[in-house]
């Protein structure tokens, strides 16, 4: 293992088997993406146990609640690191993003369908090492930066299907989970039970109680966890000031939106803000 010195770079591209393994501390400065070739990879991720396999791809977020990391005999797997702060400041302003993310905090591991998929990503991790290496390059800064959204764009391509297809499942499943969708779908303007409930056709007591049986959280708990996640999404794109955040989650106010961050996060937008810098 190798520590991540305070000059660390960007980006990371790097081998892994039982032998190599990952460098010090790089969940604290780093999103995750690994293809596995071969063997597994075994976790905890949020305290649920998961197994990454060969021909499979992991995603994690930096800072994930993530531990125990267990390596088959067999384990090969191609990673390439990228710094937190540089993902997050280049993710392209699309509906996408927030999709994408929500469900990878949910399910980090995902299915490459064919072999022309894990073709695409693996290119996808050489182009935008190689653009990061580039550093001789007139436009350096400007490059590096369109690789990275186009690295972005084209990943959440290859994962489109498995997107849509768990948004489906939702759909037309139980109360609870069909609630959980329509949370995903309105949690950007609807924040109370009643609007749920009333899609639903249940009271808001009742809508409340199905929540907790299923997940041990209320409908009011999750329609926060949500919205949080949003809120957080807008606040680490520092292309977008507090007043457009609000206004693109309908808020009434700027003060509003102020209060209801300082709930659910424990500090205001510009606070939060600030400890990023």
């Amino acid at each position: 293992m190798k520590d991540l010195d305070k000059n660390r770079p960007r980006i990371l591209f790097l081998e892994l088997s039982q032998e190599k393994r990952f460098p010090v501390d790089f969940s604290t400065y780093y999103h995750t993406h690994l293809y596995c070739h071969q063997g597994s990879i075994s976790f905890l991720f949020n305290n649920t146990e998961m197994k990454c396999k060969g021909g499979e791809f992991l995603f994690w977020f930096a800072e994930s609640h993530l531990k125990d990391l267990e390596f088959s005999r067999a384990f090969k797997a191609t990673i390439l690191l990228i710094e937190k702060d540089f993902l997050n400041q280049n993710i392209p302003d699309q509906s996408w993003s927030i999709d994408a993310i929500l469900h990878s905090r949910q399910y980090p591991i995902k299915q490459l369908n064919d072999k022309s998929d894990r073709k695409r990503v693996l290119s996808n991790f050489k182009w935008l090492h190689d653009k990061f290496q580039d550093r001789e390059h007139r436009f350096y800064e400007e490059v590096l930066k369109l690789q990275m959204r186009l690295f972005i764009l084209d990943m959440w391509h290859t994962f489109a299907n498995e997107y849509e297809r768990r948004k489906r499942t939702l759909q037309s499943g139980s109360l609870y989970e069909r609630f959980v969708h329509l949370v995903q779908e309105h949690c950007m303007a609807e924040r109370e039970v009643r609007f749920y409930a009333s899609l639903l056709s249940v009271t808001p007591k009742y809508l409340n109680f199905v929540c907790k049986q299923n997940s041990g959280a209320t409908a009011s708990e999750w329609i926060q966890r949500y919205t949080k996640e949003r809120i957080i999404v807008f606040l680490q794109n520092k292309n977008l000031n507090i007043s457009e955040i609000a206004d693109k989650m309908m808020f009434s106010s700027r003060s509003f939106f102020t209060r209801y961050v300082k709930m659910v996060l424990g500090i205001t937008p510009t606070e939060y803000r600030s400890r990023l810098e």
